[in-house]
């Protein structure tokens, strides 16, 4: 697709952040109180410089998907980590090489940070997500872990 173009969130990009991570299958705010305590959230994001969004635009306008990262440092390696908690793609415009543009637009932003690599977890259940990954090289290395409490 033409007329993408991949630039950092702002502040006035929020509701639509959170409108797509609700589709990705992330949580809903049970009341006001957890409606900003999301905004806060992703406003860190927006405004911190170890943590960014970028959005992917049709024609400057409509945001058509995002990606957030964290720039890690870790214990065994002089230089950054950079971690993307999330990857998301409006699903009318999935399979036309969004989510391709913005995953390269990370690989060139982790090059200018001199990161050492990029790690991401992926659902299970997303068989179609690990071969986009592995489509960009990406590896699997390790099983990842959790325990809600």
């Amino acid at each position: 697709m033409e007329n993408i173009t991949i630039r950092p969130a702002g502040i006035s990009d929020i509701p639509v952040l959170l409108d797509l991570l609700y589709q990705l299958g992330r949580p809903k705010p049970r009341d006001d109180f957890e409606l900003d305590s999301f905004r806060n959230l992703v406003k860190n994001y927006v405004t911190n410089s170890d943590k960014m969004i970028f959005v992917a635009t049709l024609n400057d306008v409509e945001i058509i998907g995002m990606v957030s990262i964290v720039l890690l440092p870790r214990l065994n390696n002089s230089s950054l980590e950079m971690y993307i908690p999330e990857l998301i793609v409006i699903e009318n415009f999935q399979n036309h090489g969004i989510g391709k543009k913005i995953m390269k637009h990370c690989i060139q932003f982790a090059k200018e940070k001199k990161c050492h690599r990029i790690r991401l977890e992926s659902g299970i259940q997303r068989k179609n997500s690990h071969d986009f990954y592995k489509n960009l090289e990406f590896e699997q290395s390790s099983l990842s872990f959790s325990k809600i409490i």
